[in-house]
Formats: structure tokens, C-alpha cells, sequence
């Protein structure tokens, strides 16, 4: 890295860190109810809410019956959505009428969206209507977001009751995080992308004139059924029109990355600006960062969220070293072809491949890293088209299991999951019950812990194995060999942790990988959360421990180092073998010439 991106770099963070301290004390504020906008402004709307959906907001939940409010809610959604995908054709907002999505593709999106993935294998402007986009896609990127948030907040309740039976409200929790949090965030946000230039309307596509004709040959056969060639000109292009704006805001906001175009944030309607890529990245990260303030104010020990959002900082810094570092050096293959990588100043030298050339490498680099450590999945650059080891950087990032920041909630929950293995490590090596944040952590944690860290691997290596053994699975392959093996494995891998990036060199839009990337998807989410809820129904129900000199401090250095230890020892090592058979070995091959 030279000194202007690692300036840009640090930038970054510092004010990302800077605008997440005060947003953590006001969600804070909002998620315990004690905040005045809750208690005053918005008490009268959350009444109305509850009395329609009628809902008790003072009756709370055991940590079973929060999972099954959670699991029933989002099985109604993904219903719901299914319908409106397959029936957009019947629908009213559908200026282009577009036709009903085919089972097995709205099966997979919809599940997709449901579980905060939005993994898209088609193009948003010739497949979806603006009812479609609206009703279905961007209100579930609300309520996955939600759902993720009221998930760790009932893990912080865990922490922080004592000898109780209860975790909290979903219901309650879902309405204040939307009411309060992601619908005031979202207006903002979006009222800077169209300030930026993103669109936001409900016009029909618009034929506009080009500034020059362009003459192309098609193939046909003429009325005996032989081939000919015909010479067409074309002097109109159509240009794709919609509320774009509100939408990108809240997959921004809620990690959630599906686009309402193709091109997703490469295109410059939804990501018009070097400013509108800034704030993108900024919406990915700061309510994930704002979690670790919110943790440590509702435990009572600010100390504890500072550990924990210095361990995801330093993880993330250095992401954002190595991807940029490894896009920078480029491809050694082109120094024996005389290809000069150093001619722009503006590409700083390197892979300028599939990035766009306002956005330069530092800002696609640091897009890359952002996305893929949120667990957003939106791109500004196509990460098919980055070297071996800059592929390897955003895999590897979601096969931690989207914990450095991660999803909003889902990062926060999944990293306190690490904690509590940390400690539990820790405590074996110096001889005593492992305790954190006041609790003994035993069996019964243990054992959810292991579900929760193992499950996904499983999912995506059993996956990755099944695709690559069948016909079905290798069909879609484009680029045969080591790369070939990395789409499909970061296609299992975006599925199964929830992230929704593809290398996009893989043909997914068939039955085989639809269903697979679905299931995939489902119990990636949902296979987490339910163990996540059991940790916390047990923690709530232990009584809070007194802090003696022979406590393992969880708040200083020495934890943060051991946290990333134990991340990297026990995330990253389970997918030693099959990154070796994917990215490392591209890069091998590279530089060895072949």
C-alpha cells in the first residue's frame, strides 16, 4: 500500500468509529426503552402497532418461544415474498411488464432475502417490477435487519439478567429497531444518494437517443431455412428507471446487498459518486460497530464493547491491507508481456480488471473488504475479476462467519459466540471455570457454541463437494480448474454465512444450485439464531458472578489478541484445505507462469 490508500484506509475508520460511538448510545437507549424517543415521541405509534398486530408489548418471551416467534415470522415473509415474485406479472407498478419468476428462482430469492442474504442470480431491471423491488425485496431488507438486531439484543439481555426466565419481546424488539433505528437512517441515507445523482422515480424504462450509431450483424435464416447475415444499426439505448434510491439505502443500513440493478453499486444510478461509494461503505459498517457500543452499555461495562469492536477493527484494518496490497501488485504475468500496469495515476498500477476507473483500487479494495466483512454482498467492483490472493481476501472474510463487524446483529451475536469460546479456551489452559461479562459459562453453552461455529462449514464444505461432484454443479463453471473450484466455493460460501457476493463467473440460475444455495441459505441463518437464543435463555437464567483477582479480564489487550486468535485458529483452519484447492493454488500457478 502506498501513502495515499492507506490514508484513505484510515480515513475510513476513524470516521466510522467516530459516527458509531454516539449511534451505539442512542440505539442503546431505543433497545432498553429507556431512550426519550421511545418513551414520548414514539409511544403512541408503537401502541397503534401493537393494538393492530395484537400484540401484548409487556409480556415477555422464554428463549424458546422467542425462537419460535422469530422462525414463524420469517417463514411467513419468505411466503409472502414467493407470492409476489411469482405473481408479479398480475401485479400493478410493473411499467416494463415483467413476467412471474420461475418457481425454483423464487424460491431461492425469496428465501435470500428472507435470511438478510439477498443473493441475486438474475438482473434486477429485466426481471423485477417496481412492486416487486418495493413490497417484496426492500421491506424484507427492513426486517431481516430487524430481526438480526433483536436477536442480539435478546443475547445481551442473556448477559445481562440475572437468575430470570425471559429474554425479552420480538415483536417489541422488531418494531423499535425498525420505528427508531432503520427507518430514520434509511430517509437520510437515501436523501444523499439522490443528492448524489441515484435515481428515485416511477417512470417507464426511457428510450433515449445515442450520440452515435452503432451497426452490428445478427444471424437468421431466411424463409428455406438457410442462414443469413443481417446488418441492424441501433441509435436509441434503454435506460432503466425506479425508486432506487430508498432501496439502496436500507441494503446499505441492513447488510443486506441485493441490487436493484445488475451491476449492483457498479452502476453508476445506484452508486453515482466517489462521495455516494463512501457513504455505501459507511451505511455497511456502522450499525454493526454501533452493536459493540450498544453491548457494552447494556451490560453495564462499556469496556466490553470497546474489546469487542477493537478486535473487529484490527481484523478489519488488515483485510483491508492485504486485499489492497494484493490488487495493487497486480498480475506478474503481464511483465512478460510488456503491459504497462503503472500508465494511471489514478490505478496506482495493479489489476484495474473488472474495477471501475472513478473508484480507482484503493476504493474498489476497500468496497470489497467493507462488503464481505459486513456481510452486505453489494459490489462496486466484480470480485470474479480480482487476483488469486485479493479473491482469497473476501472469501476468507465470509468464511469467518461474518463476524469481523458482520451483519447488523448477526456479526455482533456471531463474534460473542467466539467470545465465549475464547474464554472457555482460556479458562482450560489456566484452571478455572471459564466465566464472561459475570456469567460461568458450562456445558450447555459449550454445546450451542460448537452448533453455532460448526454448522456453516458444514453446510458449505458438504455443499461445495456435492456441486462439484455432479453434472448439475459443474455446468455452471466458466473457468475450468483452481478458479472454477473457487466459484463454487465462495458461492456456497456467500449462501451458507449470509453474505450474497458471487465471484459471478458461476451460471446459478438453474434449478440445481437455486434449491441448493436456498437451503444453503435457510439453515445458515436460522441454524445460528436458534442456538444463539438457547445461549441466551441460559445465560438469563445463571445468577451474575463477582469479579475476583483470579477473573479473567475480557476488556484489555490480552483478550482482544486472544479473540482474534481464536478467530483465525478455529474460523479460518476449518477451510484451510479447500481454499488450498482454490485461491492458493490459482495463485501458485500464477506466478509460476502458467
Amino acid at each position: 500500500m502506498n501513502a495515499n490508500t492507506l490514508m484513505q484506509t484510515t480515513l475510513f475508520i476513524v470516521v466510522l468509529i467516530g459516527l458509531a460511538i454516539p449511534l451505539g448510545r442512542y440505539m442503546a437507549g431505543v433497545l432498553d426503552g429507556t431512550s426519550v424517543v421511545v418513551r414520548k415521541l414514539g409511544r403512541p405509534i408503537e401502541a397503534v402497532l401493537y393494538r393492530i398486530a395484537g400484540v401484548d408489548p409487556d409480556a415477555e418471551m422464554s428463549w424458546k418461544h422467542y425462537a419460535l416467534a422469530v422462525l414463524l415470522f420469517n417463514v411467513l415473509g419468505a411466503f409472502v415474498l414467493y407470492a409476489l415474485l411469482r405473481l408479479q406479472d398480475v401485479l400493478p407498478l410493473n411499467p416494463q411488464s415483467m413476467s412471474g419468476m420461475s418457481p425454483d428462482a423464487a424460491f431461492n430469492t425469496a428465501v435470500s432475502f428472507v435470511t438478510n442474504t439477498n443473493w441475486q442470480d438474475y438482473g434486477g431491471e429485466s426481471t423485477l417490477g417496481y412492486l416487486a423491488q418495493m413490497l417484496g425485496l426492500t421491506v424484507q431488507n427492513f426486517l431481516s435487519a430487524a430481526t438480526g438486531i433483536a436477536v442480539v439484543v435478546a443475547l445481551i439481555r442473556g448477559f445481562k439478567r440475572h437468575s430470570a426466565q425471559t429474554i425479552g419481546n420480538f415483536w417489541v424488539d422488531l418494531t423499535r429497531t425498525t420505528l427508531y433505528i432503520l427507518a430514520p437512517l434509511a430517509v437520510v441515507f437515501a436523501l444523499v444518494f439522490v443528492s448524489q445523482g441515484a435515481i428515485q422515480n416511477f417512470k417507464a424504462y426511457q428510450d433515449v437517443p445515442t450520440l452515435q450509431v452503432t451497426t452490428y450483424q445478427t444471424q437468421s435464416t431466411d424463409a428455406q431455412g438457410k442462414p443469413v447475415t443481417q446488418t441492424l444499426k441501433a441509435q436509441t439505448q434503454t435506460l432503466p428507471m425506479g425508486p432506487v434510491a430508498s432501496q439502496e439505502a436500507i441494503k446499505m443500513l441492513g447488510t443486506n446487498g441485493g441490487g436493484f440493478f445488475n451491476a449492483n453499486s457498479a452502476h453508476p444510478y445506484e452508486n453515482p459518486t466517489p462521495f455516494s461509494n463512501f457513504m455505501q461503505m459507511l451505511a455497511m459498517l456502522i450499525i454493526p460497530a454501533a452493536l459493540c457500543v450498544v453491548f457494552g452499555r447494556m451490560v453495564g461495562d462499556g469496556r466490553q464493547g470497546y474489546a469487542v469492536l477493537a478486535a473487529m477493527t484490527i481484523a478489519f484494518a488488515a483485510a483491508c491491507v492485504g486485499e489492497i496490497s494484493a490488487e495493487q501488485a497486480g498480475n506478474p504475468l503481464y511483465a512478460s508481456l510488456h503491459v504497462d500496469t503503472q500508465a494511471s495515476a489514478l490505478q496506482a498500477g495493479g489489476n484495474m480488471e473488472g474495477k471501475e476507473t472513478r473508484l480507482g483500487i484503493a476504493q474498489s479494495g476497500l468496497f470489497t473488504v467493507a462488503t464481505t466483512a459486513a456481510s452486505c454482498g453489494a459490489v462496486a467492483n466484480m470480485h470474479d475479476s480480482l487476483t488469486p490472493l485479493g479473491g482469497l481476501v473476501p472469501m476468507l472474510l465470509i468464511q469467518l462467519g461474518e463476524v469481523i463487524f458482520g451483519g447488523v446483529g448477526s456479526g455482533l451475536y456471531g463474534m460473542l459466540v467466539f467470545a465465549l469460546l475464547a474464554v472457555f479456551v482460556a479458562g482450560l489452559m489456566i484452571g478455572r471455570t471459564p466465566e464472561y461479562v459475570g456469567k460461568k459459562i458450562e456445558s450447555f453453552e459449550m454445546k450451542m457454541v460448537s452448533v453455532a461455529i460448526l454448522l456453516t462449514p458444514l453446510i458449505v464444505l458438504v455443499g461445495t463437494s456435492i456441486a462439484v461432484l455432479t453434472a448439475s454443479g459443474t455446468a455452471g463453471i466458466a473457468n475450468p480448474g483452481a478458479h472454477g473450484f473457487s466459484e463454487i466455493l465462495y458461492a456456497f460460501s456467500s449462501a451458507a454465512n449470509n453474505n450474497g457476493s458471487a465471484f459471478a463467473g458461476l451460471s446459478v440460475n438453474t434449478p440445481f444450485y437455486n434449491t441448493m444455495l436456498g437451503i444453503a441459505m435457510w439453515f445458515g441463518r436460522f441454524g445460528s439464531i436458534v442456538p444463539v437464543l438457547a445461549i441466551a435463555g441460559s445465560l438469563a437464567a445463571k445468577k451474575r458472578l463477582t469479579v475476583t483477582a483470579g477473573t479473567l479480564p475480557t476488556h484489555g489487550p490480552l483478550f482482544v489478541v486472544l479473540l482474534i486468535g481464536t478467530l483465525l485458529l478455529v474460523g479460518a483452519l476449518t477451510y484451510v484445505p479447500a481454499l488450498a484447492l482454490g485461491p492458493i493454488v490459482e495463485h501458485l500457478g500464477m506466478i509460476a507462469g502458467h
